[in-house]
């Protein structure tokens, strides 16, 4: 970790923030300053306003100088992806050919961080529609890897990891339908959550849709979670208010019951570092009082090309309801992945419905014994920056969320957290997943994961 105020992370800041160590303005200026020189290279923001950021800086310093804080993240930085809406500003969804108008209204999200006094630096970059895994966007370019720019940062929440990754402040909130905040976790080594599903209000909720947090330590997650996961009436599929407990501390293993598993059933083969070192980190939590089963996979070939096809008819019609000339702004990938929805006929969409439903039902069905599931979050390592999928071949199904979107579609959640390399150096994470409504329970044992990983296995972060 640098010797900047912008690696620390967020409980770092609001204690120094307390003691008087330091300000809110003296972040902001180390932020804005990485900012600069990370900015033009890994282009992770949309939207990004310095003098705001500062004005923002500055009102917070006087609130804590009178010791009156907002609330929970007075100072702290905090990015939103993309699609988050922020009133007056337009969100394209990451594609050139996507009419923006400006928002009318926050999003919830916005409305809980600003409510909690967080200093939202902007809004950071995704793909074109969120449909691909990568930062490669019609739109924005190109978004890099800070760790090194010949690689992904991995998506839709591009923007959100690498921002994370290069210290724009510690918390970071993406969006995920498939494993797009977990895809950005293991390929830049950061902590992620996907929660359950209705857990964080969203302002446009859809299937399998969630948004949760991306960080550098599983301590954020919880952080943020904790602002970003109380009540909106404005999200209709949102879970009944709850009080959760997001502290993290004294957490073990000790007495659960863990499933594990490396290969996914369907898609890209699970590469043999990959698997190690996820077999590893499962006999970490053996070692640690838990107990450990093998488990066969449980989606299925046919499971993911359905889940698929569902999408692309979901982009195809986003896609057909643009001008001839927007058409042509949307980055080929895509609309060549979207042509492929444009003949499906009712009847076969309803059948790729049902496969949902069916792989729900078996997700379920294999988990639900076991407190806790550990699994790869991808097949395989980050691949090239250019590239906008890990196989790169828009005829394909996405091969490589066999272990993520089964998680999306059963509502259950789901953490990464860094645990090893390649022999390239190459990031690997390991998802955690767990019972639906557990969110608190997954958190807690990537903390315990995050604490008793061997020690080279934490991230050089890039400074």
């Amino acid at each position: 970790m640098g010797n900047s105020l912008a690696d620390l992370s967020a409980t770092e800041l609001l204690t120094g923030y307390r003691t008087a160590s330091f300000t809110p303005s003296d972040v902001a200026q180390d932020v804005l300053a990485r900012i600069a020189k990370f900015e033009p290279t890994i282009n992770a923001f949309y939207a990004h306003d310095a003098a705001e950021v500062i004005r923002s800086a500055e009102l917070s310093t006087a609130r804590w100088n009178r010791q009156a804080p907002l609330g929970a993240l007075d100072g702290v930085p905090v990015t939103l992806k993309e699609n988050v809406a922020r009133k007056g500003i337009g969100f394209p969804s990451g594609n050139a050919g996507n009419p923006a108008p400006a928002a009318a209204a926050n999003a919830p999200i916005t409305d809980r961080v600003l409510g909690a006094g967080a200093n939202v630096l902007g809004s950071t970059t995704m793909p074109d529609w969120g449909m691909l895994s990568s930062g490669v966007s019609s739109l924005h370019g190109i978004t890099r890897s800070p760790h090194d720019p010949e690689l992904t940062t991995g998506g839709s929440s591009a923007g959100a990891g690498a921002a994370a990754a290069a210290g724009y402040g510690p918390l970071h909130v993406g969006t995920d339908i498939g494993g797009s905040i977990r895809l950005p976790g293991t390929w830049l080594g950061l902590a992620t959550l996907k929660p359950s599903f209705g857990r964080v209000p969203l302002d446009a909720p859809y299937l399998g849709r969630c948004a949760g947090p991306l960080a550098r330590t599983v301590g954020d997650l919880a952080l943020l979670m904790s602002v970003i996961a109380e009540g909106d009436s404005r999200d209709f599929s949102q879970l009944p208010p709850e009080r959760l407990d997001w502290t993290l501390a004294g957490a073990e293993v000790t007495g659960l019951r863990i499933a594990v598993h490396t290969d996914a059933g369907c898609g890209m083969d699970t590469d043999p570092e990959t698997a190690a070192a996820i077999d590893a980190a499962a006999e970490a939590f053996r070692a640690g009082g838990a107990t450990v089963e093998r488990i066969d996979s449980f989606m299925t070939p046919g499971m993911l090309v359905d889940l698929d096809r569902f999408w692309r008819v979901r982009s195809w019609v986003d896609y057909q309801n643009l001008s001839l000339e927007n058409q042509r702004k949307i980055l080929p990938y895509v609309a060549d992945w979207c042509r492929a929805g444009a003949d499906v006929p009712g009847a076969e969409l309803l059948r790729c419905y049902q496969t949902i439903q069916s792989l729900r039902q078996a997700t379920v069905a294999a988990t639900s014994e076991f407190d806790l599931v550990l699994s790869p979050v991808s097949p395989v390592a980050a691949f090239p920056a250019t590239w906008p999928m890990p196989f790169n071949d828009p005829q394909r199904e996405m091969a490589h969320i066999g272990f993520t979107a089964p998680y999306n579609m059963s509502e259950q959640p789901a953490a990464s957290v860094n645990c090893g390399f390649t022999s390239d150096g190459r990031t690997i994470g390991l998802q955690i997943a767990g019972r639906r409504f557990d969110d608190t329970g997954v958190l807690r044992a990537a903390a315990w994961y995050e604490a008793n990983r061997p020690d080279h296995f934490s991230v050089a972060w890039p400074s």
